[in-house]
């Protein structure tokens, strides 16, 4: 085994400056809390994984040799930086127990859970949170992946997700309704329309959407075993939040959350293309990791329980 391929024992760094420093094996075995023969053998140790000698030990006291004197600052630096990054690791350490990690779908990180987390944060003293906006799949993903602490979505009884066949703990945080939604033309009557024997164009969700999962998995059961075939789909995104624009630009109806299109069901901008039918009622859910968190985590827990169980 050639000097490169030779284990390193950082404590022999240590006892290379110790010596260093004091010239004198007794007196640098002493400072370091160990027998002078094993002191002695861990600088034979580390200079044969240098490769060359460190010490002239013919010189009172016993001094560094020219490669010595090259490897001294060079391993003050490298124990310097170990120790900053020793530092800096139990930092990033506490930070990460003293915030929150959320993946939201894209539309509730609009709509829900701003307005959710201040009422939280009134009751609760939080650290940095850290939150991530994708798609239901993408943030079942992280935390699957234990990427995230939390995972803020809608949910259905007839929908169960990759969460909950995992069997990962959940709370209801409120409640939503998916509402078919288009333009209104200018006698107010829905440009898109259900229930009047034609084939509407639909927004529809794609296979990526939590919203889309609950919609094919309740359609039959809530509209009949027809009803899909008497739809036209003519657009498929994954956000609502862009459903809702192409069904401001007139290009079909699509189901929308209330939390979404509320204010543009007061303003007229949009209307009701289900006459007040045709709603799915869904929940806005929060699941958690079934592993212990960090206290703040846990706290925030326990403090979303206790309001679940005051409604």
């Amino acid at each position: 085994m050639g000097p490169g391929n030779r284990p390193l024992d950082l404590e022999w760094l240590e006892d290379f400056l110790a010596l260093a420093e004091t010239g004198n094996f007794s007196r640098a075995a002493q400072a370091r809390s160990i027998a002078q023969p094993a002191f002695s053998r861990h600088i034979r140790s580390l200079e044969e994984w240098v490769g060359v000698d460190l010490f002239d030990r013919s010189a009172h006291p016993t001094a560094l040799t020219a490669a010595g004197k090259r490897f001294q600052p060079l391993l003050q630096e490298v124990l310097a930086g170990l120790e900053a990054a020793r530092i800096k690791a139990r930092a990033a350490h506490d930070l990460a127990a003293a915030s929150l990690s959320f993946a939201a779908t894209h539309v509730l990180s609009l709509t829900f859970f701003p307005r959710w987390l201040a009422s939280v944060e009134s009751r609760l003293s939080m650290g940095p949170i850290q939150t991530i906006s994708d798609s239901s799949y993408a943030c079942e993903d992280l935390m699957l992946q234990r990427r995230v602490q939390f995972v803020l979505c809608h949910g259905h009884a007839d929908a169960p997700g990759r969460l909950d066949e995992a069997q990962y703990p959940v709370r209801r945080l409120s409640d939503d309704v998916l509402v078919p939604v288009s333009t209104p033309g200018a006698d107010g009557v829905p440009l898109h329309a259900l229930g009047g024997g034609k084939s509407p164009a639909v927004l529809a969700y794609s296979e990526a959407s939590g919203l889309g999962r609950i919609m094919r998995a309740i359609q039959d059961i809530e509209f009949g075993k027809d009803f899909a075939a008497s739809l036209s789909v003519v657009f498929t995104a994954h956000h609502a939040a862009l459903l809702r624009t192409m069904a401001l630009e007139g290009r079909g109806l699509a189901w929308l959350p209330m939390s979404l299109v509320a204010d543009d069901l007061r303003s007229g901008a949009l209307t009701d293309a289900g006459a007040g039918g045709w709603r799915v009622p869904v929940d806005i859910r929060l699941y958690r990791q079934q592993a212990q968190m960090a206290p703040v985590a846990e706290a925030l827990w326990g403090l979303v329980g206790e309001a679940a169980a005051g409604s």
